[in-house]
């Protein structure tokens, strides 16, 4: 999906959006947001972000997002590892 957003250049540059590297900042930002309001799972923010588990549990704890496992992000952890098993 492309998104096109229009932001003040005042705000852009307070959120540093000006600099490379801001496509990247603004999609983790997106995706704590979507995890911490509980509309993303630690699964769904790896995926976004093209993170592994571990990347992922270190993107979290860095942004102090690194809330314990639901019922949703374990059964999700258990199909991921069952289509691993499967494929070996």
């Amino acid at each position: 999906m492309t998104l096109t957003l229009t932001i003040p250049d005042i705000i852009a540059s307070s959120l540093r959006l000006l600099d490379t590297g801001r496509e990247r900042r603004v999609l983790e930002a997106l995706a704590l947001e979507g995890y911490r309001s509980g509309d993303l799972s630690r699964g769904q923010v790896g995926d976004m972000l093209g993170m592994d588990y571990w990347q992922t549990e270190g993107f979290l704890k860095l942004h102090g997002a690194d809330y314990g496992l639901d019922e949703d992000d374990l059964a999700e952890d258990r199909q991921k590892l069952d289509q691993l098993l499967a494929a070996s």
